[in-house]
């Protein structure tokens, strides 16, 4: 396949086609990484970070905190008390 580079705003773009997206395993939306590797541009898949549920995140704490409150003083300007 073979495309042009155009300008974007300030930037230059590629238009990626559907095919290529698709034999790549890509399609919108998706995060990815483009290198520069000695006369190529690399584009690979960039592994998203999910977001974790609370739940989710404490499911495999296994420690012996327990949250409570603490004296922080008394005021020492505008707060309200």
């Amino acid at each position: 396949m073979y495309t042009t580079i155009q300008k974007w705003g300030n930037s230059r773009a590629v238009r990626l086609p559907k095919a290529a997206l698709e034999k790549a395993g890509l399609k919108e939306k998706d995060t990815v990484e483009i290198r520069a590797e000695e006369g190529l541009l690399v584009i690979v898949p960039y592994p998203a970070k999910k977001h974790l549920t609370l739940e989710e995140r404490s499911a495999g704490y296994q420690g012996d905190y327990q949250p409570g409150e603490w004296d922080t003083g008394k005021p020492s300007g505008k707060e309200i008390w």
